[in-house]
């Protein structure tokens, strides 16, 4: 399937991108988190972040579809 991946914060820096499109056989956001996140060595894990999809937050063992667009959102702060 392919992914259209959008990183914020702290994993867009850490991937060097705002946005990817990825090919995976991932069938979860956590399965595909943990594929970009070794690759892009993300600093988190899952359980620290949120996941959208397609504009709406999911749980982590969502059933993903082909094309769907997957967001990952880190931790911030601000002041």
């Amino acid at each position: 399937m392919t992914y259209r991946l959008l990183y914020f914060a702290s994993l867009a820096d850490r991937a060097g991108c705002a946005e990817e499109v990825r090919d995976s056989a991932a069938g979860t956001p956590r399965d595909l988190y943990a594929e970009v996140a070794a690759a892009h060595r993300f600093p988190f894990a899952a359980d620290r972040l949120r996941v959208a999809v397609n504009g709406a937050f999911v749980a982590w063992d969502h059933a993903l579809s082909d094309r769907d667009e997957v967001v990952f959102l880190p931790p911030v702060s601000g002041g």
